[in-house]
């Protein structure tokens, strides 16, 4: 019997680190209109609903994206139209992977970002935002998973989270 041995190369899909830092841009205070970007993933919705309700009140921005895909232009320049945008939802693969690409891209146009991602999609997430020159890209964890949860469980989880937002959000000075 004969065995046909080949090497392949295989693809790091977190690559090299990037050669460009790319700078984080400054909460404004205060901030008078927000974006909400929803990347579609079951309890995003739920997630940034919530959060829209519990913020001190200001405009709101709403935008929309299919899952597991970038964002394309029309879509990141709605998102842009905010002083803030906060991205949901990383909690798999493909997902984590955009929204935090997605941030990326938003922080490159001007545009300061909050991402949300589950627990076990953030170390991910991290690594991901490092690898693409934003290492301190604002990440907040929620407990996984959401997907298959009841809406209260849902908020439950939410809640978990608000006061870091907030934090974020208006004690950024």
């Amino acid at each position: 019997m004969k065995v046909n041995l080949v090497e392949k190369e295989v693809l790091d899909p977190l690559a090299e680190s990037s050669q460009e830092n790319i700078l984080l841009n400054d909460i404004p205070s205060p901030i008078h209109q927000i974006s909400f970007f929803d990347n579609t993933k079951p309890g995003a919705d739920i997630i940034l609903n919530l959060i829209k309700t519990r913020l001190k009140q200001m405009d709101v921005i709403e935008s929309k994206k299919p899952a597991g895909a970038g964002a394309n232009k029309s879509q990141l320049e709605k998102a842009a139209e905010g002083d803030v945008s906060i991205l949901a939802l990383g909690d798999c693969g493909s997902c984590a992977t955009w929204v935090i690409l997605d941030a990326i891209r938003l922080e490159k146009d001007g545009v300061p970002t909050l991402s949300i991602c589950s627990h076990k999609f953030a170390p991910f997430a991290s690594k991901l935002a490092q690898a693409h020159g934003a290492p301190d890209l604002r990440i907040v964890e929620i407990a996984h998973p959401i997907a298959g949860l009841g809406q209260e469980k849902v908020k439950e989880k939410t809640n978990f989270i608000i006061p870091e937002i907030e934090k974020i959000l208006y004690n950024s000075d």
